[in-house]
């Protein structure tokens, strides 16, 4: 059986790369992707989702634009990681499949409803915004969630946009705290994961190596995304946090995590959008989601090349 699985990203070059992935799969039934504001403006953002599957050959997938703003905070976005477009790189054209009217947080409400309970995933690659909004409007839909599997946070790794705080969880704090305490299957991926998966000369040389449109756009991609991490950490390559959200889903084996308590900090100061994570159980607080912290890296890469030389 296939897993019927409700995209809701960003999209963002990682984003890109994540619904490419998701797409090359026939073990994955993508029922639709929700855009939500974040790494630019939702209009951006749900643009940028359509580019990708025209460039995916799936006219066909809808796309609907969600929340434009987080629960109670100003946004904040990333034009200075992604660039203006939000997923600046490849040279993709405008796209030409509608924009569907029906609200993300609408939609996500009605596939909930009408699919059979426990057999539809979020995948969630942005801020919880919308998915924060579904619940409290239809709380209905929650025991239906099959699981969650959402990038987000860090523990060991600390952040990515504060000394702190990672930047889905900074966007929206309030609805990633919310969502979390909801007591449904939750399987973090944080960056204590993600920058352990980075895109590095080996690995761009080998994606080249394809010769097709989907893959030039991953490593256009790639190149445009590392550049930004390669100065930041000067590391050997930049971290594709995304697509490790579509990878666990198909490759659990490739991750290793602990089921653990996770809050996260609404207090305004240097812990705003903190992930705090119980990992040695020092409190009393209830474990509520699995959160991962290593990965094959080697596995991870084979996997998603893979899966793009099938395009």
């Amino acid at each position: 059986m296939k897993e019927k699985i409700i995209i809701d990203t960003d999209p963002g070059q990682d984003d890109a790369i994540a619904i490419l992935l998701a797409l090359a799969c026939e073990e994955i039934d993508v029922l639709g992707i929700t855009a939500v504001a974040g790494n630019v403006s939702a209009d951006l953002t749900e643009k940028n989702a359509r580019k990708i599957c025209e460039l995916a050959g799936r006219h066909d997938l809808p796309v609907y634009k969600g929340a434009a703003r987080p629960l109670l905070k100003t946004l904040v976005t990333g034009e200075h990681v992604h660039g203006s477009s939000g997923m600046d790189g490849p040279e993709l054209p405008e796209p030409v499949m509608p924009s569907r009217e029906q609200h993300a947080v609408n939609f996500i409400i009605d596939t909930l409803r009408i699919q059979p309970a426990e057999q539809v995933t979020l995948c969630t690659l942005g801020a919880l915004t919308n998915l924060a909004l579904a619940f409290a409007m239809a709380p209905d839909i929650i025991p239906r969630v099959k699981r969650i599997i959402m990038m987000g946070g860090g523990f060991f790794e600390g952040g990515n946009i504060t000394p702190t705080a990672e930047f889905n969880f900074f966007v929206d704090p309030h609805a990633a705290k919310a969502v979390l305490n909801l007591g449904i299957n939750i399987t973090i991926v944080p960056l204590d994961v993600t920058h352990k998966v980075l895109t590095n000369k080996k690995q761009i040389a080998r994606f080249k190596t394809l010769n097709s449109r989907v893959a030039d756009a991953c490593v256009a991609l790639m190149e445009y995304h590392e550049r930004f991490d390669v100065e930041k950490y000067d590391s050997n390559g930049g971290p594709l946090h995304d697509p490790n959200v579509i990878a666990c889903l198909l490759r659990p084996e490739l991750y290793r995590g602990k089921y653990v308590n996770v809050e996260i900090s609404t207090d305004a100061g240097l812990a705003h959008g903190m992930s705090v994570v119980d990992w040695w159980r020092v409190t009393d607080r209830k474990p509520n989601a699995t959160f991962l912290t290593s990965v094959d890296s080697e596995g991870f890469f084979d996997l998603l090349y893979s899966k793009i030389a099938l395009y």
